[in-house]
């Protein structure tokens, strides 16, 4: 136990780096491959019947959350400008349950409607754009890089 409690700092910020890339990993693929990938291959079929919270349309809808997904999913998973496309996760995620699922329960029954699944996102989400991408993300590189602090 005194192990745990005792790390020292490069151990402590090796396992920061680490958890933030299992976060950025498991939300990104998740909201991908899991929402933004049906929605892009189903588009045609859901896009007329898309729920349209903002009053721009259906199809207009259904693309910005695609888009917000899919592209900004995959995004956060590399670690590419992930506080921006965090912002379009956190958007979605908001219209979704506070809009979308308002007259929904927090938990429902399963196969039923519920906020669960869009908080659950936009919970992670916020924590990830609160610390940003960590180590191992192509941002961490890019700052590297073109820094114009020189240590």
């Amino acid at each position: 136990m005194k192990f745990i409690i005792n790390l020292k700092d490069e151990t402590r910020q090796l396992l920061t780096d680490v958890g933030l890339l299992a976060g950025r990993l498991g939300f990104g693929l998740f909201i991908a491959f899991g929402h933004g990938v049906g929605k892009l291959q189903n588009y045609s079929a859901y896009s007329a019947k898309f729920p349209d919270p903002l009053g721009i349309g259906s199809e207009i809808s259904m693309a910005l959350a695609i888009f917000a997904e899919l592209v900004c999913g995959l995004l956060i998973t590399f670690g590419v400008f992930t506080r921006v496309a965090l912002t379009q996760l956190l958007v979605t995620m908001a219209v979704a349950a506070f809009i979308v699922h308002s007259q929904h329960p927090l938990f429902a029954a399963p196969g039923q409607p519920s906020k669960e699944f869009a908080l659950v996102y936009l919970w992670g989400f916020l924590t990830l754009i609160l610390t940003g991408p960590g180590k191992f993300s192509i941002d961490h590189l890019l700052v590297k890089k073109y820094s114009l602090n020189e240590a």
